[in-house]
C-alpha cells in the first residue's frame, strides 16, 4: 500500500496542521519509506523464534518489606512551618 499526497493532506486536515507543498511531499516520502521497511519485515523467517512477553528476563528489583523505626511525632513536626495541636497547619483553601 502506498500513501499518496491526498492521504497526507487528509491527515493534516484532521490533525489541524497547515503543511506546505514541500512538507506534504516530504511526509509522503517518509511515510512510504516507513511502510516499505515494515513490509520488508514480513519476509523474515520467525518460525524458530519463541514468543516472548519481554525481551529481557523478568527479575523482581524490589527489596523485601521490612519493619523499620520511623520518625516520632516531634521529629515529624520539627521542620513544619506551622503546627497546631500536634498536626501540620496548612492554609484553608475552599
Amino acid at each position: 500500500m502506498r500513501i499518496k499526497a491526498e492521504d497526507v493532506e487528509k491527515l493534516a486536515l484532521m490533525s489541524r496542521l497547515e503543511l506546505t507543498e514541500e512538507e506534504k511531499a516530504a511526509y509522503t516520502e517518509s511515510l512510504n519509506a516507513s511502510l516499505d521497511y515494515m513490509h520488508s519485515l514480513t519476509k523474515l523467517v520467525t518460525d524458530t523464534v519463541e514468543p516472548a512477553v519481554h525481551v529481557l528476563p523478568m527479575v523482581n528489583v524490589f527489596r523485601e518489606d521490612r519493619v523499620e523505626i520511623g520518625l516520632d511525632h516531634k521529629q515529624a513536626l520539627a521542620n513544619a512551618p506551622e503546627a497546631e495541636a500536634g498536626s501540620f497547619k496548612v492554609p484553608r483553601i475552599v
